[in-house]
Protein backbone atom coordinates (compact mmCIF):
# COMPACT_ATOMS: atom_id res chain seq x y z
CA UNK A 1 0.00 0.00 0.00
CA UNK A 2 1.15 3.47 -1.00
CA UNK A 3 1.68 6.16 1.10
CA UNK A 4 -0.80 8.09 -0.41
CA UNK A 5 -3.46 5.44 0.00
CA UNK A 6 -2.35 5.00 4.05
CA UNK A 7 -3.08 8.63 4.59
CA UNK A 8 -6.67 8.51 3.37
CA UNK A 9 -7.12 5.32 5.30
CA UNK A 10 -6.12 6.77 8.75
CA UNK A 11 -8.32 9.98 7.90
CA UNK A 12 -11.50 7.04 8.28
CA UNK A 13 -13.61 8.65 4.83
CA UNK A 14 -13.19 7.76 1.12
CA UNK A 15 -15.65 8.29 -2.04
CA UNK A 16 -17.28 4.63 -3.12
CA UNK A 17 -17.56 5.45 -7.08
CA UNK A 18 -20.36 2.99 -7.89
CA UNK A 19 -22.21 4.12 -10.57
CA UNK A 20 -24.40 5.30 -10.77
CA UNK A 21 -23.97 6.67 -7.43
CA UNK A 22 -21.38 7.74 -5.62
CA UNK A 23 -21.43 6.73 -1.61
CA UNK A 24 -18.82 8.76 0.53
CA UNK A 25 -17.77 6.49 3.27
CA UNK A 26 -16.47 7.07 6.68
CA UNK A 27 -15.76 4.18 9.51
CA UNK A 28 -13.70 3.45 12.68
CA UNK A 29 -12.57 0.46 11.63
CA UNK A 30 -9.77 -0.68 9.37
CA UNK A 31 -11.01 -3.79 7.97
CA UNK A 32 -14.08 -2.00 6.38
CA UNK A 33 -11.24 0.18 4.03
CA UNK A 34 -9.48 -3.29 2.95
CA UNK A 35 -12.19 -5.24 2.39
CA UNK A 36 -13.48 -2.04 0.02
CA UNK A 37 -10.17 -1.54 -1.21
CA UNK A 38 -9.78 -5.27 -1.85
CA UNK A 39 -13.52 -5.34 -3.28
CA UNK A 40 -13.92 -2.16 -5.29
CA UNK A 41 -9.93 -1.09 -6.43
CA UNK A 42 -9.58 1.63 -7.83
CA UNK A 43 -13.39 3.22 -7.74
CA UNK A 44 -12.24 3.90 -4.17
CA UNK A 45 -11.23 7.56 -4.24
CA UNK A 46 -9.81 9.91 -1.57
CA UNK A 47 -12.47 11.77 -0.60
CA UNK A 48 -10.21 14.83 -1.29
CA UNK A 49 -9.84 14.12 -4.51
CA UNK A 50 -12.99 13.35 -5.43
CA UNK A 51 -14.64 16.31 -7.35
CA UNK A 52 -18.32 14.80 -8.80
CA UNK A 53 -21.17 15.03 -6.57
CA UNK A 54 -21.95 12.66 -4.09
CA UNK A 55 -25.66 11.04 -3.47
CA UNK A 56 -25.16 9.51 -0.24
CA UNK A 57 -23.16 9.86 3.24
CA UNK A 58 -22.88 6.50 5.44
CA UNK A 59 -20.56 5.03 7.71
CA UNK A 60 -19.70 1.95 9.58
CA UNK A 61 -18.34 3.10 13.37
CA UNK A 62 -18.49 1.90 17.13
CA UNK A 63 -20.89 2.82 19.54
CA UNK A 64 -19.28 5.81 20.95
CA UNK A 65 -18.60 6.40 24.34
CA UNK A 66 -18.48 4.06 27.31
CA UNK A 67 -20.25 1.16 25.16
CA UNK A 68 -17.29 0.66 22.33
CA UNK A 69 -15.04 -0.78 25.62
CA UNK A 70 -18.08 -2.97 26.72
CA UNK A 71 -19.47 -4.22 23.34
CA UNK A 72 -16.99 -4.68 19.92
CA UNK A 73 -19.81 -3.33 17.93
CA UNK A 74 -20.50 -2.07 14.33
CA UNK A 75 -23.67 0.51 13.59
CA UNK A 76 -24.55 1.49 10.08
CA UNK A 77 -25.89 4.53 9.33
CA UNK A 78 -26.97 7.06 6.38
CA UNK A 79 -27.63 10.75 6.82
CA UNK A 80 -27.57 10.21 10.78
CA UNK A 81 -30.85 7.45 10.08
CA UNK A 82 -30.01 4.29 11.41
CA UNK A 83 -32.25 1.56 9.84
CA UNK A 84 -30.34 -1.75 11.46
CA UNK A 85 -29.48 -3.21 14.89
CA UNK A 86 -25.79 -3.20 15.77
CA UNK A 87 -23.76 -6.32 14.78
CA UNK A 88 -20.56 -7.43 16.07
CA UNK A 89 -17.66 -5.65 14.87
CA UNK A 90 -16.64 -8.92 12.94
CA UNK A 91 -19.71 -8.25 10.41
CA UNK A 92 -18.56 -4.57 10.00
CA UNK A 93 -18.11 -4.81 6.32
CA UNK A 94 -21.20 -7.50 5.56
CA UNK A 95 -23.18 -4.61 7.21
CA UNK A 96 -22.28 -1.88 5.02
CA UNK A 97 -22.59 -3.98 1.80
CA UNK A 98 -25.92 -4.23 3.54
CA UNK A 99 -26.66 -0.75 4.41
CA UNK A 100 -25.70 0.64 1.01
CA UNK A 101 -28.67 -1.83 -0.48
CA UNK A 102 -31.35 -0.50 1.81
CA UNK A 103 -29.54 3.13 0.64
CA UNK A 104 -30.69 2.66 -2.84
CA UNK A 105 -34.06 0.34 -2.03
CA UNK A 106 -35.01 2.87 0.48
CA UNK A 107 -34.18 6.17 -1.46
CA UNK A 108 -33.40 5.60 -5.24
CA UNK A 109 -36.52 7.35 -6.47
CA UNK A 110 -35.57 7.82 -10.95
CA UNK A 111 -35.88 4.01 -11.61
CA UNK A 112 -38.36 1.01 -10.69
CA UNK A 113 -36.34 -1.29 -8.43
CA UNK A 114 -36.68 -5.29 -8.11
CA UNK A 115 -34.98 -7.40 -5.46
CA UNK A 116 -33.31 -9.77 -8.37
CA UNK A 117 -29.46 -10.56 -9.41
CA UNK A 118 -29.19 -9.35 -13.23
CA UNK A 119 -26.88 -10.44 -15.95
CA UNK A 120 -26.88 -9.91 -19.67
CA UNK A 121 -25.08 -11.25 -22.69
CA UNK A 122 -25.03 -9.19 -26.64
CA UNK A 123 -26.97 -6.22 -24.78
CA UNK A 124 -29.85 -8.69 -23.97
CA UNK A 125 -30.25 -8.66 -19.45
CA UNK A 126 -32.34 -11.61 -17.89
CA UNK A 127 -33.62 -10.67 -13.95
CA UNK A 128 -33.37 -13.78 -11.68
CA UNK A 129 -35.57 -12.73 -8.68
CA UNK A 130 -35.90 -15.18 -5.58
CA UNK A 131 -36.06 -14.88 -1.91
CA UNK A 132 -33.03 -16.40 0.04
CA UNK A 133 -31.65 -19.99 -0.03
CA UNK A 134 -32.43 -20.20 -4.26
CA UNK A 135 -29.09 -20.04 -5.16
CA UNK A 136 -29.66 -17.24 -6.48
CA UNK A 137 -26.19 -15.72 -5.88
CA UNK A 138 -24.52 -18.98 -6.70
CA UNK A 139 -26.31 -19.02 -10.30
CA UNK A 140 -24.98 -15.64 -10.52
CA UNK A 141 -21.49 -16.18 -9.68
CA UNK A 142 -21.02 -18.92 -11.81
CA UNK A 143 -22.85 -16.97 -14.94
CA UNK A 144 -20.25 -13.84 -14.74
CA UNK A 145 -17.58 -16.10 -14.88
CA UNK A 146 -18.84 -18.24 -17.77
CA UNK A 147 -19.75 -15.19 -20.69
CA UNK A 148 -22.77 -12.71 -18.87
CA UNK A 149 -22.03 -10.01 -17.76
CA UNK A 150 -23.18 -8.73 -14.41
CA UNK A 151 -24.66 -5.95 -13.68
CA UNK A 152 -25.79 -6.69 -10.12
CA UNK A 153 -26.30 -9.47 -7.92
CA UNK A 154 -28.90 -7.89 -5.66
CA UNK A 155 -31.13 -5.32 -7.26
CA UNK A 156 -32.24 -4.10 -11.05
CA UNK A 157 -32.37 -0.75 -11.75
CA UNK A 158 -35.44 -0.30 -14.58
CA UNK A 159 -36.10 2.67 -16.10
CA UNK A 160 -39.90 3.53 -16.10
CA UNK A 161 -41.77 2.76 -19.03
CA UNK A 162 -39.07 1.01 -20.83
CA UNK A 163 -37.31 -2.50 -20.46
CA UNK A 164 -34.03 -0.76 -19.51
CA UNK A 165 -32.07 -1.54 -17.04
CA UNK A 166 -29.12 -0.07 -15.50
CA UNK A 167 -25.71 -1.79 -14.00
CA UNK A 168 -25.53 -1.48 -10.76
CA UNK A 169 -22.10 -3.44 -10.27
CA UNK A 170 -21.17 -4.67 -7.10
CA UNK A 171 -20.20 -7.51 -5.07
CA UNK A 172 -21.70 -10.91 -4.81
CA UNK A 173 -22.96 -12.42 -1.59
CA UNK A 174 -22.25 -15.78 -0.92
CA UNK A 175 -23.40 -17.84 1.91
CA UNK A 176 -22.57 -20.26 3.89
CA UNK A 177 -22.06 -24.01 1.77
CA UNK A 178 -21.99 -21.47 -1.68
CA UNK A 179 -18.63 -20.10 -0.24
CA UNK A 180 -16.22 -23.04 -0.35
CA UNK A 181 -18.00 -24.22 -3.91
CA UNK A 182 -17.37 -21.29 -5.49
CA UNK A 183 -13.94 -20.48 -4.20
CA UNK A 184 -13.22 -23.99 -5.38
CA UNK A 185 -14.68 -22.85 -8.67
CA UNK A 186 -13.06 -20.14 -9.05
CA UNK A 187 -9.92 -19.49 -6.54
CA UNK A 188 -8.30 -16.93 -8.44
CA UNK A 189 -11.36 -14.74 -7.78
CA UNK A 190 -11.10 -11.78 -5.11
CA UNK A 191 -13.53 -12.26 -2.06
CA UNK A 192 -13.68 -10.10 0.84
CA UNK A 193 -13.02 -11.51 4.55
CA UNK A 194 -15.62 -13.82 6.03
CA UNK A 195 -18.04 -12.36 7.93
CA UNK A 196 -18.98 -15.25 10.60
CA UNK A 197 -22.38 -16.16 12.38
CA UNK A 198 -24.38 -13.35 10.86
CA UNK A 199 -28.58 -13.88 10.58
CA UNK A 200 -27.69 -15.32 7.03
CA UNK A 201 -25.03 -17.69 8.29
CA UNK A 202 -21.57 -17.13 7.25
CA UNK A 203 -20.96 -14.45 4.47
CA UNK A 204 -18.28 -13.69 1.96
CA UNK A 205 -18.35 -11.02 -0.35
CA UNK A 206 -16.80 -11.40 -3.92
CA UNK A 207 -15.37 -8.93 -6.25
CA UNK A 208 -17.16 -8.72 -9.57
CA UNK A 209 -15.17 -9.42 -12.99
CA UNK A 210 -13.09 -6.68 -14.78
CA UNK A 211 -15.24 -6.80 -17.40
CA UNK A 212 -18.88 -6.28 -16.11
CA UNK A 213 -16.58 -3.06 -13.94
CA UNK A 214 -15.29 -1.74 -17.27
CA UNK A 215 -18.79 -2.09 -18.74
CA UNK A 216 -20.81 -0.42 -15.70
CA UNK A 217 -22.10 2.53 -17.75
CA UNK A 218 -23.41 0.38 -20.52
CA UNK A 219 -27.37 -0.63 -20.12
CA UNK A 220 -29.15 -3.34 -21.59
CA UNK A 221 -32.57 -4.29 -22.44
CA UNK A 222 -34.57 -6.87 -20.42
CA UNK A 223 -35.39 -10.26 -22.53
CA UNK A 224 -36.27 -12.60 -19.81
CA UNK A 225 -37.04 -13.13 -16.16
CA UNK A 226 -35.97 -16.53 -14.39
CA UNK A 227 -36.78 -17.92 -11.05
CA UNK A 228 -34.18 -20.06 -9.69
CA UNK A 229 -34.81 -22.70 -7.08
CA UNK A 230 -31.94 -24.71 -5.30
CA UNK A 231 -33.03 -28.33 -4.48
CA UNK A 232 -30.36 -29.71 -1.87
CA UNK A 233 -29.27 -33.39 -3.10
CA UNK A 234 -30.29 -32.82 -6.91
CA UNK A 235 -27.91 -32.93 -9.71
CA UNK A 236 -27.70 -29.95 -11.65
CA UNK A 237 -25.92 -29.09 -15.12
CA UNK A 238 -25.58 -26.06 -17.09
CA UNK A 239 -24.63 -26.14 -20.73
CA UNK A 240 -25.10 -23.73 -23.78
CA UNK A 241 -27.85 -24.82 -26.14
CA UNK A 242 -28.28 -23.43 -29.78
CA UNK A 243 -31.69 -21.42 -31.28
CA UNK A 244 -32.63 -25.05 -32.70
CA UNK A 245 -32.55 -26.94 -29.96
CA UNK A 246 -34.10 -24.73 -27.54
CA UNK A 247 -37.66 -24.75 -30.15
CA UNK A 248 -37.10 -28.60 -30.59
Amino acid sequence: MNLKRREWLLRRSVVLECSPFAFKVESSFPEVFSNLETIYGNRIVDGNDYDGFIDYFVSIKDSGGLRRFLKDQARFTCDSLEPFKPLNRSQSYALLEWGLNWVIAAHEVSHLIIHSAVLAKNGKAVLFPAPPGSGKSTLTAYLSRNGWRLLSDEMALITPLTLEVTPFVRPICLKNDSIDLVKSWYPKATFSTIAKDTHKGDVVHMAPDEDSVKLQNETAQIAGVVFPKFTKNKFCDIFSMDKATAYT
